[in-house]
């Protein structure tokens, strides 16, 4: 007759207690997964490249200028979200250049400032793109000093550029009026010089945040209202020392009112990406870019969809383009 062995028998039930739990335990874990997808998309169709300038209007994303680690570039192109093909448009009239600076005004796109490595030059001059004529107009240079690493952003009447690199770091800022081509230094911005920063808009809300100044990277963040000029200081995006959302050289877009910063650069190319929600004010850590980390990419949106494409990481250029979903589940085989 067969006895039960009462050591053995607390020994499996201390492991089916132990295997309950860890189910439990990967149960959860698997309910509190990052969100995000990202889907791969037409490739840019010429040289990969680096610290181009994009803007978006309507479904169609532009973008022109670059360095390939070898070139400085002032082709331009666009792509079609809809289609998922690019074209080539007209090229930006003035010199090749990296890390040009771009907005929009009542859809027209407007590109300046930059750097040009082959003169070792910082730049100041400005044009204006109609997309319903594939034409560039020269508009009046930049208001404060040739610089490069800037931000940018537009409303429907004026263009605003700021902070970035001529020499020393800079936080000024100065709005463009189309109306009379002139630009004009605007005053409140309270937070630290910076270069390589980003924005992104929800609403007639701009927040802006990174960039790099002396070796630091900046941790403040505001918001800037378009109706009333007026800047408020947010609380800093190091709050939460598990979130790093702080970097320089990030791509920043909008999707569904929401704010997002992904890739980047932190001591090397990153491929982190976060989430804010202005009603909270709460960042929220989303799926990490799918290809490679990388810093100096750009984004196009419209609001309602994403991409980001282009970048470098170390020496290795890139001409991959990728659109993202905030609230998908990760899947792998549609890269």
């Amino acid at each position: 007759m067969k006895t039960f062995n009462h050591r053995a028998g607390l020994r499996l039930l201390f492991l089916s207690a132990i295997l309950t739990l860890f189910y439990n335990c990967s149960t959860d874990d698997d309910s509190d997964d990052t969100l995000g997808n990202w889907v791969k998309k037409s490739s840019f169709n010429e040289e990969a490249r680096s610290s181009s300038s994009a803007f978006t209007i309507g479904n169609m994303g532009y973008m022109g200028t670059g360095y390939d680690g070898d070139d400085y570039y002032n082709d331009f192109w666009s792509y079609n979200m809809d289609t998922n093909s690019w074209q080539q448009l007209s090229d930006f009239p003035g010199e090749e250049r990296s890390s040009a600076v771009s907005f929009v005004i009542n859809n027209e796109g407007y590109m300046g400032t930059g750097y040009n490595g082959d003169t070792n030059e910082e730049l100041a001059d400005f044009y204006k793109y109609n997309p319903s004529t594939n034409s560039w107009t020269q508009i009046a240079d930049f208001g404060g000093s040739a610089r490069y690493g800037t931000v940018g952003f537009g409303s429907d009447q004026y263009g605003y550029v700021g902070t970035g690199y001529d020499g020393s770091d800079k936080k000024d800022f100065w709005k463009y009026n189309p109306i009379s081509d002139s630009w004009e230094e605007i005053y409140g911005f309270g937070g630290d010089k910076r270069r390589d920063g980003m924005t992104f808009t929800i609403g007639n809300d701009v927040y802006l945040g990174t960039g790099i100044s002396n070796g630091v990277y900046e941790t403040d963040f505001w918001k800037f209202n378009l109706d009333t000029e007026v800047w408020t200081e947010l609380e800093d995006i190091d709050e939460d020392d598990d979130d790093y959302v702080y970097r320089s050289n990030a791509v920043a877009f909008t999707l569904d009112g929401k704010g997002y910063v992904a890739c980047g650069e932190y001591g090397g190319s990153i491929s982190t990406v976060y989430e804010y929600t202005p009603s909270s004010e709460v960042w929220e850590e989303k799926t990490d870019f799918e290809l490679y980390a990388r810093r100096d990419a750009i984004s196009f949106s419209n609001g309602e969809r994403a991409f980001v494409t282009l970048g470098r990481n170390g020496t290795l250029y890139l001409d991959d383009n990728m659109e993202f979903f905030p609230n998908e589940e990760q899947d792998d085989d549609d890269n």
